[in-house]
């Protein structure tokens, strides 16, 4: 080995190497804190620029907080569910967080390959918060998508509304949006009121609220949509409907309007001639009305029951002459006028009364006003402000005004109770609740004798037929055969046809107007008027529905012979 001149030369060496590498190291270690530094700097910075940022809680605008809102159970007048919230998971994304786009589209696609690939890769591209991929999903498609496990996908769970019995009350019920906000029916009536203000107050999320008790009883609702479905096939209708409601309370017992649709697929509401011919349809009412122009007449005294009326000549408008369908030609009596349906006796019942009265009378029976009513779905009546001659001669038996099935029950339910217009409602209200909304609009004596006239009508008149279908029941109604207007002009062959009706009438609790439209005959045998088709609907209800009210067949004839008024006897 070679040495220094002094000898040291190998230890000089290795102490320079040393000094190198210590120098070295130190500046490895100096870079390094610098590095931790700055990159401590860097986080800080950005979670103070996060801080900052205020979040997102949102989904398209939309909180979601009122996303999770649940909306009351609604039940019918026994506790039975109509309308129920169920939870359901619904997917969104938060395109900031997505790290792969195109992975995150192509395993998105392998459990929901309905979505379309541009679309998707247009919502999860961008530096939005929240946006909604599918809603309402099912819980075994929420576990598929969580097991792709891809960063910026998750779900939330909001509430969807479903409707148990389907499509049999959703006139009633309407129906809710996907973000579970009533848009019809009486879902929409709620959020009117009480429920948007919970949702808003933040009650509603997540909180069970209390039921919301219609007055509908839905066995009698079962029966009627079943019926209605029955007539329009039996009778190849285009359209039936019909109304139930109790005449001391004016709830609602039962209301359908065919054809209908299914709340649970709100779309589905959007169908052609499946809007709510009850409350949002007003047609002619035919001969049914001929029970509100002798209430009016009897009431004013100007008409008494045992009067009688020359109905063996038309009557004759200028060019135009009002006869009879199946004319009598002869002298009838008052009852005679009403169970024989005669035009010619019912418009010289009118004009005893007056033109006059005889219209304001339908101001005080409410029929030119819009019903106070829950439902959103309503139209106002067509009824001229004054009558001419032949206005008012057409309009006492049911033609040249137009009037909803709501309108008609809710004026034969005053006619029948004693004579007290009570508005209808789908809430329960007890008696005592309703009587101090009573409005007088017939003296009592008045409504006995509409009762008389209507029972009488079931047993020798238009109504036989229904009353053959409920016999026991006490039964009294009123056909009505309204022509449609075709190219401007009356049809013979398409036709409107009502049956009203109210029982039992020797203790009356309950009115119906039945609804059935352009009906086909059933048989040769049989003709294509009301009484063929919404009377036999009308018995057949009543024949299954009474029982379950409360009300036992009774064939007595005391019954009948009670309804009479003395001044007959």
């Amino acid at each position: 080995m070679a040495l220094t001149a002094d000898g040291y030369g190998p230890t000089i060496a290795l102490d320079g190497a040393r000094k190198v590498r210590g120098n070295l190291t130190q500046a490895r270690i100096r870079w390094m804190i610098l590095a931790l530094v700055l990159g401590f700097g860097l986080v800080g910075g950005r979670l103070i620029q996060l801080g900052m940022v205020q979040t997102d809680s949102t989904i398209e605008g939309q909180a979601r907080d009122v996303i999770t809102a649940t909306r009351p159970p609604i039940l019918d007048r026994n506790g039975l569910e109509m309308a129920v919230d169920i939870r359901v998971p619904s997917l969104y994304a938060e395109p900031r967080r997505i790290i792969d786009v195109e992975e995150a589209v192509r395993k998105l696609r392998t459990v929901l390959p309905d979505l379309s690939v541009d679309w998707l890769r247009e919502r999860l591209t961008g530096d939005q918060g929240f946006v909604w991929v599918e809603r309402e999903l099912s819980p075994a498609v929420e576990e598929k998508v969580m097991r792709l496990g891809i960063p910026g996908i998750d779900f939330i769970t909001e509430s969807k509304r479903f409707y148990p019995g389907m499509s049999e009350a959703s006139h009633i019920l309407g129906s809710t949006n996907i973000d579970n906000r009533g848009i019809a029916g009486i879902e929409r009536h709620m959020d009117s009121e009480d429920i948007a203000l919970l949702q808003d107050l933040g009650l509603a999320r997540g909180n069970a609220l209390a039921p919301v008790e219609l007055s509908v009883d839905m066995r009698v609702q079962h029966v009627m949509h079943e019926q209605l479905l029955d007539a329009m096939q039996r009778y190849s209708a285009i359209a039936a409907g019909g109304v139930m409601i109790d005449i001391h309370t004016g709830e609602v017992i039962a209301l359908a309007s065919l054809p209908d649709f299914d709340p649970n697929e709100p779309a589905s509401a959007l169908v052609k001639d499946s809007f709510n011919r009850v409350t949002a349809g007003i047609f002619e009412p035919g001969s049914i009305f001929k029970t509100i122009t002798m209430a009016a007449a009897l009431d004013s005294g100007a008409v008494k029951i045992t009067d009688s009326f020359d109905a063996r000549f038309g009557v004759r408008f200028g060019r135009y002459t009002i006869d009879d369908f199946h004319g009598k030609h002869r002298i009838l009596s008052l009852p005679e006028v009403y169970k024989y349906s005669s035009n010619i006796g019912t418009i010289h019942v009118m004009q005893t009364l007056g033109k006059d009265k005889f219209r304001a009378f339908l101001s005080t029976i409410g029929l030119d006003q819009r019903v106070p009513f829950e439902l959103p779905e309503m139209r106002l009546p067509t009824i001229p402000k004054e009558f001419s001659d032949v206005g008012a001669a057409t309009a006492s038996f049911g033609h040249g005004l137009s009037v909803s099935p709501l309108h008609m029950v809710t004026a034969y339910a005053a006619l029948v109770n004693g004579g007290n217009f009570i508005e209808p409602t789908l809430y329960k209200r007890s008696q005592a609740e309703a009587e101090p909304l009573y409005r007088r609009v017939i003296k009592p004596e008045t409504s006995a004798e509409i009762r008389y006239l209507m029972r009488l009508n079931a047993l020798e008149g238009s109504g036989s037929q229904m009353n053959k279908e409920a016999l026991g029941y006490r039964v009294g109604g009123k056909t009505g055969t309204a022509e449609k207007v075709v190219d401007g002009r009356y049809s013979s062959s398409k036709v409107t046809n009502f049956f009203g009706s109210a029982f039992p009438l020797d203790n009356p609790r309950y009115a119906m107007i039945i609804m059935v439209d352009e009906p086909k005959a059933e048989s040769a045998q049989q003709g294509t008027t009301a009484g063929w088709n919404a009377g036999m609907v009308t018995g057949r209800i009543i024949q299954r529905v009474a029982p379950m009210l409360g009300i036992a067949p009774d064939f007595a004839d005391i019954l009948d012979e009670n309804l009479v008024p003395s001044v007959l006897r």
